[in-house]
């Protein structure tokens, strides 16, 4: 890999359609695609192993169900790589939501298929407006008590003027509305996502 190049995973169960996305990244000076995966198991041992900045995550790896959120997941909470969501879907509220429970960073559909190269390097580079959308979409299922917790469990803020009891309830609360089993894993997908802000 070239200095500078960002590392991309595509996860797609689609061969077609997932070696048109390498072809196109290829032609980037900026990119190098790191690996292919077909399903949610291969997609998270590929991310520990490879370690890309981006992943490229087909909304449905299977004709059952959206998988690719739960993929998703699992790697925004063992790696530091962003998610970009990829999806046939184009209902704003699906996608949207999709998004959120993802912690993905955006979404592209895949009808856009000529948006992913700058969908990628935007994501890559810093904070695009859609990862702050879906960030306010996480924040908004919290309460602005339950924010002043989260922005001190991430240095951000000085410690709440709270019972010790209260902030572990607060705590609690986060982890459930999120959806989360511990305060390590809200380390890990919130290291990469931007400071909150109101």
């Amino acid at each position: 890999m070239e200095r500078g190049q960002i590392r991309v995973l595509i996860v797609e169960d689609d061969d077609d359609f997932a070696y048109l996305i390498q072809d196109q990244l290829t032609r980037q000076g900026d990119m190098e695609v790191a690996g292919r995966a077909r399903d949610r198991r291969g997609a998270l041992a590929l991310a520990q192993s490879l370690e890309p900045q981006v992943v490229l995550m087909d909304l449905s790896l299977s004709a059952a169900q959206m998988d690719g959120v739960e993929a998703a997941r699992d790697i925004r909470i063992a790696t530091g790589a962003k998610v970009v969501i990829l999806t046939v879907y184009e209902d704003p509220k699906v996608v949207l939501e999709a998004s959120r429970r993802a912690f993905a960073s955006g979404y592209v559909f895949k009808s856009q298929f000529a948006l992913i190269p700058e969908t990628v390097r935007a994501t890559a580079r810093g904070t695009t407006p859609q990862e702050w959308m879906i960030l306010s979409l996480i924040l908004d299922r919290l309460s602005p008590a339950e924010r002043g917790v989260l922005d001190y469990i991430l240095g951000r803020t000085p410690e709440p003027v709270s019972s010790p009891k209260t902030m572990a309830n607060q705590k609690t609360s986060i982890l459930r509305k999120l959806g989360l089993h511990s305060q390590r894993e809200l380390l890990r997908v919130f290291r990469s996502l931007p400071a909150l802000q109101e």
